[in-house]
């Protein structure tokens, strides 16, 4: 006892949870394949390292629901929406940046 969590933890981790999936979903570099660099060479590879990335960004936000914390205002309207539903669709691969030419994907 006595390990309090900071009250900016889970707002750091949400945020974390959010540019991981973004950079899985526009292809970019994550943890996941310094953990699995062998899958880089396989189709489903890009597949199931955004279907981890939507899990950890799930589990985080149910985290947030079950601890009363806001974790709404860091997504666009959108995007609570998808998460809300919390089914990866094509609908969220395709228009989480709302825009397929939209500037706000992760660098």
């Amino acid at each position: 006892m006595g390990n309090e969590i900071p009250a900016d933890f889970f707002k750091t981790k949400l945020n974390e949870a959010k540019i991981h999936f973004e950079r899985a979903l526009d292809c970019k570099h994550t943890e996941f394949d310094d953990l699995y660099p062998y899958m880089i060479e396989h189709p489903q590879f890009f597949w199931y390292k955004r279907y981890v990335a939507w899990s950890e960004l799930l589990t985080i936000v149910k985290l947030c629901e079950e601890l009363e914390m806001e974790w709404q205002p860091q997504f666009s309207a959108a995007q609570v929406e998808y998460i809300q539903k919390r089914v990866m669709s094509s609908k969220v691969l395709d228009y989480w940046f709302e825009t397929n030419d939209s500037k706000e994907h992760v660098s």
